[in-house]
């Protein structure tokens, strides 16, 4: 199969013209096959690696649902997004034992849909202060060995895992956890010096920059200014225009630069479903239009899919390139799978998204094969 008329992505020059040729599963130099898909007018993108998301299309993670799980996995995947790592909720670690065994069998079985390339524990080991949309009755403290047990479940998916570093035991935990599994700073009251020996002790990104999280000030940096001055850290964003305002989104990428911003969706089952109650971690959520509310107007997630996360950062003034980059390489290095994916050099899995002018998904092709 030969792509061809359309503007690529490239890792080192933004976008160029040439061809993307598969045959089977794998990209390559040329192709065999006189099949030819023409994308004249169009961007070719990688497929999207989503780090942190809940749920979408009524289904959640925590449900610890195979089918829900491979409801998420069907829509991601028809959104451009070609592999995923959902996140969990604070919850009981009964409840995320469930969880992490679900994904595992999921795992598995090699279902279709986007690849499940990992699991996202964004709790419990977070502030109560600042527990967001979390359900702060069971927040937990930073526990190695619980860790490792909910690891040991997901027999190896475990890639990410949020703390907040101010808690007791925080910073030991990080310097143990981090030797497994990328730690993110989440859902803290960290002031700028403990966020920096957080990110010391191997921490090595944030959880949603700016939500849940102390104010970038300018007498009080916070984990926003211990980041940026920790250059071995990668940050989430989401963009979805009602978490963060498009001023500091274009903000955040010229501080932080392209190569360290991560774009994310957060989106919790309501995504992709129409305006109603629903719930997260064990709460009513209200939503209405792309804006999510638990009962005392928290913001609780987001309902905006990644790709449009990206499609919003460029209608906010992100040029393409750094948004594609922020959407499919950094989240693919994040949790180790830019080995594979994430870009468009030949070894890569196919999986290549064709986009309109307008940035809406015209196409997707998931290991050679095309599904949308």
């Amino acid at each position: 199969m030969k792509i061809s008329g359309g503007k690529v992505f490239d890792l080192a020059k933004g976008f160029v013209e040439r061809d993307v040729c598969f045959d089977g599963a794998l990209l390559t130099p040329d192709s065999r096959d006189e099949k030819t898909y023409d994308a004249s007018g169009c961007w070719v993108i990688p497929g999207l690696t989503d780090v942190h998301f809940h749920g979408c299309r009524g289904a959640d993670l925590s449900d610890a649902d195979p089918e829900g799980l491979q409801t998420m996995a069907e829509y991601e995947l028809s959104r451009g997004v070609t592999q995923i790592c959902p996140a969990g909720m604070t919850l009981l670690e009964d409840r995320l034992m469930e969880v992490c065994r679900t994904a595992a069998a999921h795992r598995r079985k090699n279902r279709p849909g986007a690849d499940l390339v990992g699991v996202n524990l964004e709790g419990p080991f977070l502030s109560l202060a600042k527990k967001g949309a979390q359900n702060g009755d069971w927040l937990h403290a930073p526990d190695a060995a619980m860790l490792r047990r909910l690891m040991e479940a997901a027999e190896g998916l475990v890639k990410l895992v949020s703390v907040a570093p101010e808690e007791p035991g925080a910073l030991d935990f990080i310097r143990e956890a981090s030797e497994e599994v990328g730690v993110s700073v989440a859902h803290t009251t960290a002031d700028y010096d403990t966020a920096v020996e957080a990110f010391r002790a191997g921490a090595r990104q944030v959880t949603h920059l700016f939500n849940a999280m102390p104010g970038f000030t300018h007498r009080a940096p916070g984990v926003v200014g211990a980041a940026l001055d920790s250059p071995w850290s990668r940050v989430e964003l989401i963009s979805d225009g009602v978490h963060i305002h498009p001023a500091v989104v274009r903000a955040t990428f010229k501080m932080f630069g392209p190569d360290r911003v991560v774009l994310i969706s957060d989106t919790m089952r309501a995504a992709g479903m129409t305006d109603g109650k629903y719930d997260l971690g064990g709460q009513e959520v209200t939503v209405k239009g792309p804006l999510a509310t638990l009962a005392d107007g928290t913001i609780a997630g987001s309902v905006t899919d990644l790709m449009a996360c990206m499609r919003n950062a460029v209608s906010f003034g992100i040029p393409l390139a750094d948004a594609v980059r922020a959407a499919a390489v950094n989240p693919a290095q994040a949790v180790g799978v830019f080995d594979r994916v994430g870009s468009l050099e030949p070894g890569k899995r196919a999986n290549v998204v064709v986009l309109d002018r307008d940035l809406g998904v015209k196409a997707v092709f998931f290991k050679g094969r095309q599904v949308v």
